[in-house]
């Protein structure tokens, strides 16, 4: 059968991957249990398992799942038979949807129970993990089926951080578990075809954008957006900046060129070069509130480079302060600004404990008081969200960063609290300067030699 014409490239990448163990992070609504179903078929249909034991979060979606195994067996052109739904143990209410094929093997689609895959074999698929309401049993039942060789597939959408699926994600990136890992977000479908699959026609990029913004904005909520179709889990519970905060300090059209700041320019600059990221953040402070005017990410760029973009900044008439990270490679560029620029203007900040978590609380008390706006810019809140506040076992208080190496170390969020640093007590006014009449100022020095 020719694949391409039934499925876009990140299913046939699923399909063509034979490990033993896969595992999916996927988007909803993509075609990941369509394709699946797909290879239950082929392996039935050519005898590599005995039978598939099927298991999703719901009935219906079993039922699903069944209806498109009955399509590609039409497609395969083999005798096969749905038995309907058989009750396998009355008493502990288990229950399955059946194919048969001529060959003897079989297609299992099982209700969420994970008593129902004691004393079963083959192959194994859990749909939807995540959200089973009891991973831990059904893992413990699950899977000692494969254990002659047979192969084990899970697919998902993410279910916060607190499950034995994100730990299997976790622990695969890591390199723990050897598993084949798989991550399909819904812009990657739309790019690689899924628009064009829904409008029957070749899509555009506005087309794409425009189905991407409608597909967002029907969520609502953005912890919905980013776990059922951004593959990022959410774990409102350790952040430190929740999305509802950041939501609150958002501004669509923020952004503006820093040449037209006339007054109140802050900097702030958090330092990398290889693994992290550059970044200078730049605010203008107007009264009390700081709106960011430009976000500047700088990556796996020389020194020398990153020294002239910064100066150039730094060489702004309307400048105020800038602060710059100074805690290892950051020492010598904060050196050399402060020898160009003078210490006055350009202050070196080297980060201690105590030192981020006063940044890090001004921040959160600014943004709680919606001092501080930040532009509408899914990097920038994913690197803020990414913030977690730990405290030790001696009490002591240190800032970590929900791992994404796609997405630096919350640099980001540590330029802006630089910015936001180098503004603190800072009038935006600018600087007069005030002499008395020379009567006052011979009345002052009476009584002196």
């Amino acid at each position: 059968m020719k694949e391409n014409k039934y499925f876009l490239p990140y299913q046939i990448d699923w399909l063509k991957d034979e490990s033993p163990v896969k595992i999916w992070q996927k988007s909803r609504r993509i075609g990941a249990t369509y394709i699946q179903s797909y290879e239950d078929v082929r392996d039935c249909v050519g005898n590599k398992v005995p039978s598939v034991w099927f298991s999703s979060a719901d009935e219906s979606a079993a039922k699903e799942y069944i209806l498109y195994c009955e399509q590609w067996a039409k497609v395969y052109d083999k005798a096969a038979k749905y038995l309907g739904q058989v009750v396998l143990d009355s008493e502990k209410d288990i229950k399955t949807f059946i194919i048969q094929f001529a060959n003897g093997t079989r297609i299992h689609a099982l209700s969420s129970n994970p008593k129902a895959f004691r004393s079963k074999g083959g192959k194994v698929v859990l749909d939807e993990f995540a959200w089973h309401e009891d991973q831990e049993r059904l893992w413990a039942a699950a899977r000692p089926c494969i254990t002659w060789g047979f192969p084990l597939r899970i697919l998902s959408t993410h279910n916060g951080t607190n499950c034995r699926y994100y730990k299997f994600i976790d622990s695969t990136k890591k390199g723990t578990l050897k598993w084949s890992l798989h991550t399909t977000s819904i812009q990657t479908a739309v790019e690689q075809g899924l628009v064009d699959k829904i409008l029957k026609r070749k899509a555009t990029q506005e087309d794409k954008d425009a189905w991407l913004g409608q597909q967002r904005s029907s969520c609502f909520d953005e912890n919905t957006w980013l776990q059922e179709y951004c593959c990022i889990p959410v774990d409102e519970a350790s952040a430190f900046l929740t999305y509802d905060i950041l939501e609150k300090c958002t501004l669509a059209e923020i952004i503006r060129p820093i040449e037209e700041i006339k007054d109140g320019l802050f900097v702030g600059m958090d330092i990398g070069r290889k693994k992290d990221l550059t970044v200078i953040w730049c605010i203008e402070k107007i009264e009390n509130i700081k709106y960011t005017r430009m976000v500047k990410v700088i990556e796996k760029t020389p020194f020398h480079l990153q020294r002239e973009i910064l100066f150039d900044i730094l060489a702004r008439p309307t400048l105020r302060r800038a602060c710059i990270d100074a805690t290892g490679i950051g020492m010598q560029l904060a050196e050399e600004a402060q020898l160009a620029f003078g210490k006055f203007r350009v202050e070196a900040v080297t980060f201690s404990a105590k030192v981020k978590e006063d940044m890090a609380y001004g921040m959160r008390n600014d943004m709680e008081d919606r001092q501080f706006y930040i532009p509408d810019d899914f990097e920038i809140r994913e690197d803020f969200h990414s913030v977690r506040k730990v405290t030790t076992s001696a009490g002591a208080v240190r800032f970590d960063v929900a791992a994404s190496e796609a997405r630096g170390h919350a640099d980001r969020f540590w330029a802006a609290a630089l910015s936001r640093y180098a503004a603190a007590d800072a009038s935006t006014g600018p600087i007069k300067v005030a002499t008395c009449r020379r009567r006052g100022h011979t009345k002052t020095l009476r009584g002196y030699d």
